[in-house]
Parts: structure tokens; C-alpha cells; sequence
């Protein structure tokens, strides 16, 4: 049977391969979306299953602007029809599924996105350099590039003993009447997990909820994929004596005794002790992971994170398969429990930054940019239009940026939005002799304060301590190269609108002192610094070597100058976005070779869990 050809083809017509349809329809390319359902959206019809979502859906925001108004529209895809938009389909804060589905099917019929419906792919092997796909009814497509956008498809289910006789989140009844004065155990501490728990509260005798970790909370870890408020009203029956509790325990086993499951925990917090407890039912919820089935030997991506994600490079490529990408929520590997690649609001970003990515790969584009005047004032005045109204710097905190290049031979500078910062950092964009990435961020330690309801904040006209914010704020970071030369904070503000002098004098006074060449000196200083430390390494980690104590590897590197404290703070928070140890991202950024890292690694007898810091 003869294949068709097209340039891409993507599997899945959810939001994300909606989204990438989108601009590859836009700029006439070759493409195929093939869909396993009968209608755009197939997992939105069946999850969560209490059919509610828990992306806010925000209608009215004082704001004109469609831009400002995505950062609390987390439903909605990108276009140029600014009216195409969730809230046309419903009014509720938290919408049904059914409004995310129906809007799909709106956005799929208006843009005329070419999509083939109940094609269930089968199989997707590589002959030389094109991709071989079939369907279950045996159509064949051959493709340059192949996009996977299915999501995590298939549930994850760990390894415990006796696993295989719990229910799944997927298959369990959501009637209440089923489980009338059952005791119930739910497996996994998830929004799916309190979901389930919040569903059975009024019909359970009692309800346990267990995974080895404590709750995070989302409005704390700054983190959506944490437990929700909306989710949470379990808490309260917890806390409040009502029966129910929540356990940080292992499960050793799981054991059918006649009508009932007897399950052996081993607690975190109780000195070791292991209990037995029974119940009536199990239910497994612990989310989704990636389904690689359809690969054959061929084509098989290499996973991580529990062989939960497909592993990826900053192109969202597959790291061992050239021209295998991923959208959608797959791309959350590269920030994984860390920023909001994992859903709607965040990966229609990534999408229109992965389209950037191959138009400039495959189709000779340059990526987009405005150009302007390389003075102090015109560069501030960009920079603070963006931050002040950009989605994807907002949804994306410290993973997208924007960048600004500086041409000082003609006194201008290119302009480019939304790009992944560690993209930046692997391609010409970090090879740039002056730029600048600008970001959106919380404060480094938001995470660890303990009451995030109680805060010392910075006093909001205190510029020369905006460090200290820990509400979301710009950072505004200057590069030469892969060497970090400088950074500044923009302090925070309560409505997010960084337009008062307390926000343009620091910035305006930042972006002049690197134009004028201020810096220049120390940047060559600090640089000859650097190589000189690395070369002379051995000398002063043999000396220090015995000294180690519970000292960690970044401050080592820094007494011995090998990088400076705004390297290091930089390449911590970068660890925020990416699953990658302190030292790989030191290399990556081109401060230390891999040998020195190794050594520091060796000879100070660091343990991994050092290392990580």
C-alpha cells in the first residue's frame, strides 16, 4: 500500500496537537494530525473523571488586552482570533470538560485544521531518514518530521506487592452509593487522588490517603500539578477528626482476607513502625506516564523519570531518535513538578516556541524579533512593555524569556519573546557577545517559607533590595557568551504593573552601565579568573579536600574561583526548571569543563545528594 507524505505529522488532536496544527497551518506547511478518537479531544472526554476541571477559567480581569488576559485564561490556545477563546463557551471559574472539548471542536472547524479521525496508530518504525506510521486500519504515512502529542496515556502504576488487586482512578465507579460505609483507601496524593477522596466523603465510613511524601501544596510550591484548593476539602475531615486521615507511609503489601484487603504500611514518620490495616476497597491513583508501544526497535525513545517521560533536548526532540518531537504535556519532562509545562496554559507556549524551532531548523526562517535602538531608554521601554503584558513570561516563570541581542557595531538590538532558557543557552542565541534574557519569577526560596500567607515582604519602594522579592517579579539577566556577567531584580508589585520610577530608574541605570562598556573590564577580569582557577584546580581542592564537613559542592567552586556567587545563584535557580544536577548545568553554561566537576566530585567524597544542591 502506497504512503502518504507530509512534511510533519502529529499524533493526537488534543489541546497540544490543536495547538502545533495551528501554526503549521499558518505557515503552509505539509502536515497530518492523526486522532485514535472519533472527535478532537478524546482524553478531556473521559478526565478527570468527576468531569471538572481545575484550570481557571478567569472571564473578567479589568483588562482589554487578550495578552494580559491569557494569564488567567488556562484553557485556551493561541490564535490570531483573540475571540476564539474558552470563556465564549463557559462562564464558570472552574469550567466542565464538556466546555474544553466543545472549544476544541470550535478552534479544530475554524481554522480548518487537517486532522483524520478514528486513526488509531499502531506502529511507527524509521527507514533511513523518514518516519513509517500505521493505523489500525492499515493507512500508511511517511513523514519528515513526527510530533507526539498524546499525553501521558497510560496509567503509572508502582511497584507494590499486590498492586494488581487495587481498582485504578481510570475504571473505578464515581457513584458514591457504591461505596456507603466502605472503608477506602486511595493510593497517591495528587489532585486525582483528593478528587476521588472529596467524591466519596459524604457516602465512605472512612478514607485514607497514602503515598511516602508529605502533601504539597500548590499555592505554596508555586507548582498547579501540586494538590489544589479546589481539591482540598478533604483536609479539613482530616485535621478536623472526621475519621479520615492521610498517611506518609510505604506500602510493603497488598493482600486480599476474604471481603476485605489487608494492607502493611510502613510509616515515615513513626520511628519504622509498620501497621496492618484493612479495607474494603483500594483505589489506585497515581497518575499517567508515557505509552511507547507504538515504537518499534527503530524508532524507540529513551525515557526518564521513571520511564514516565520520553527524555528530551532543549528542542523538545527525542535525545536518541533526530526529527521524533513531542508537545503537550510530554513536554514537561523538561520541567518536571517544577513549572507548567504539564498543562494547557504553559505547553501552548512551549508549542509556539517548538514551531519557532523548526522553522528555523528545516525551513530557513529566522526566529521573529523587533528591532530597536541599542540605548538604554528604547530597551528598558521594551523590556517593561513585556513583562508587564506578556502570557508566556507569566505562565512560564523562569522557563520561557525573552531575549534581547545587542549589535554594537549598529547601535541596535533584536528583540525575540518566549523562548526556553535552557534553549538559549544551546543555541547561536548564548553564543551572542551582549544580551540580555529577561524573565518573570518568584523569589528563590518562595518554595521554603513556611506560612506563605505571612510574609516580610520587601518594602515596595526599596529598588536597592528587590532581590529580596519573593512575589512573581522580572529578572533581568546580562550574558556575554555563556558567562552570566550581571543581574537585576525588578522589586515586586502587588498588581504586577512594573510603570513607576521605582521600576524604570534601576533598570534604565542597569541596561546603560552594560551599553557603555562599565562592565567590560571585570567581565575579562572575571573570566581570566575563571580559566586561571580552573587550570591551578588541583592545588586548592587538595589543600581543602579534608575540610569538607557538610559544605557543598557550589560553595567549594566558589572559595577555589572557579565561579562567582551570581553563577552559582543563577545555576540553582535554573534547577528549578530542569531535572539536572548543579554541576551539569555549570557545564552546560560553559563555566567548568566536566572533568572538573568529576574531580571536585571524587576528591571531596560528595554524595549525590550534595551534588544536587
Amino acid at each position: 500500500m502506497s504512503a502518504t507524505y507530509v512534511e510533519y505529522l502529529i499524533v493526537g488532536a488534543g489541546p497540544a496537537g490543536l495547538q502545533l496544527a495551528y501554526f503549521l497551518e499558518m505557515a503552509g506547511r505539509a502536515y497530518r494530525v492523526l486522532e485514535a478518537g472519533p472527535s478532537v479531544g478524546t482524553f478531556f472526554r473521559r478526565y478527570p473523571r468527576h468531569g471538572k476541571l481545575i484550570s481557571i477559567n478567569k472571564v473578567y480581569t479589568g483588562h482589554d488586552d487578550p495578552e494580559i488576559n491569557l494569564r488567567w485564561d488556562w484553557n485556551s490556545l493561541l490564535s490570531h482570533d483573540a475571540k476564539l477563546r474558552l470563556p465564549a463557551f463557559s462562564q464558570d471559574y472552574f469550567p466542565d470538560t464538556s466546555a474544553l472539548t466543545d472549544y476544541c471542536e470550535a478552534y479544530a472547524e475554524q481554522f480548518q485544521l487537517k486532522i483524520s479521525y478514528d486513526s488509531t496508530v499502531t506502529r511507527v518504525r524509521k527507514v533511513v531518514d523518514k518516519f513509517v506510521v500505521s493505523d489500525q486500519n492499515e493507512t500508511v504515512y511517511e513523514a519528515d518530521r513526527l510530533i507526539v502529542a498524546t499525553g501521558l496515556s497510560q496509567p503509572y502504576v508502582p511497584s507494590i506487592p499486590g498492586i494488581d488487586l487495587a481498582e485504578n482512578y481510570t475504571q473505578v465507579s464515581t457513584e458514591p452509593d457504591d461505596f456507603v460505609n466502605q472503608r477506602v483507601l486511595i493510593i497517591g496524593k495528587g489532585n486525582s487522588g483528593f478528587e476521588t477522596a472529596d467524591n466519596l466523603i459524604s457516602a465512605a465510613s472512612l478514607i485514607h490517603v497514602v503515598s511516602p511524601s508529605s502533601i504539597k501544596m500548590a499555592w505554596k510550591s508555586k507548582y498547579v500539578g501540586h494538590l489544589r484548593a479546589v481539591n482540598n476539602n478533604f483536609l479539613d475531615t482530616y485535621q478536623l477528626k472526621s475519621q479520615n486521615g492521610i498517611l506518609d507511609a510505604d506500602i510493603v503489601s497488598i493482600e486480599r482476607a476474604g471481603d476485605t484487603y489487608k494492607v502493611t504500611f510502613s510509616y515515615a514518620h513513626a520511628n519504622g513502625e509498620q501497621e496492618v490495616l484493612s479495607y474494603d476497597r483500594v483505589i489506585v491513583c497515581t497518575g499517567f506516564q508515557f505509552d511507547g508501544s507504538i515504537f518499534d526497535a527503530s524508532c524507540q525513545p529513551l525515557l526518564t523519570i521513571k520511564d514516565r517521560f520520553p527524555a528530551q533536548t532543549s528542542e523538545w526532540e527525542s535525545v536518541n531518535v533526530p526529527g521524533l518531537y513531542f508537545a503537550g504535556v510530554l513536554m514537561h519532562m523538561r520541567d518536571f513538578k517544577k513549572k507548567q509545562s504539564g498543562f494547557i496554559h504553559g505547553f501552548r507556549h512551549n508549542i509556539q516556541a517548538l514551531h519557532q524551532i523548526l522553522e528555523c531548523k528545516y525551513h530557513q526562517q529566522v526566529w521573529p524579533s523587533d528591532c530597536i535602538s541599542a540605548t538604554s531608554l528604547a530597551i528598558t521601554q521594551a523590556i517593561l512593555n513585556r513583562v508587564n503584558s506578556s502570557a508566556g513570561l507569566w505562565q512560564q516563570t523562569g522557563f520561557l524569556c525573552d531575549v534581547v541581542v545587542v549589535d554594537e557595531a549598529t547601535q541596535t538590538a533584536q528583540y525575540y519573546r518566549d523562548l526556553s532558557r535552557d534553549y538559549v543557552a544551546s543555541s547561536e542565541f548564548g553564543q551572542s557577545a551582549h544580551y540580555y534574557v529577561v524573565t518573570l519569577e518568584f523569589g528563590e526560596n518562595v518554595g521554603d517559607i513556611l506560612d506563605p500567607f505571612s510574609i516580610n515582604r520587601v518594602n515596595k519602594d526599596d529598588a536597592s533590595n528587590a532581590e529580596a522579592s519573593e512575589f512573581i517579579h522580572p529578572i533581568i539577566r546580562r550574558y556575554a557568551g555563556s558567562f552570566l556577567v550581571d543581574e537585576l531584580h525588578i522589586i515586586e508589585d502587588l498588581e504586577a504593573d512594573w510603570s513607576e520610577p521605582v521600576h524604570i530608574e534601576p533598570l534604565t541605570a542597569f541596561v546603560q552601565k552594560h551599553l557603555s562598556g562599565e562592565v567590560f573590564p571585570t567581565l575579562m577580569s572575571e573570566i581570566s579568573v575563571l580559566k586561571r582557577a580552573e587550570e591551578l584546580v588541583y592545588m586548592p581542592v587538595e589543600m581543602t579536600g579534608a575540610t569538607t564537613g557538610k559544605r557543598r559542592l557550589g560553595d567549594h567552586l566558589v572559595e577555589a574561583g572557579l565561579v562567582n556567587h551570581v553563577q552559582l545563584r543563577y545555576a540553582l535557580s535554573e534547577q528549578e526548571t530542569v531535572p539536572l544536577r548543579l554541576g551539569e548545568i555549570l557545564v552546560r553554561n560553559g563555566w567548568l569543563t566536566q572533568q572538573t566537576v568529576e574531580f571536585f566530585v571524587d576528591r571531596l567524597c560528595l554524595t549525590s545528594t550534595t551534588v544536587e544542591s
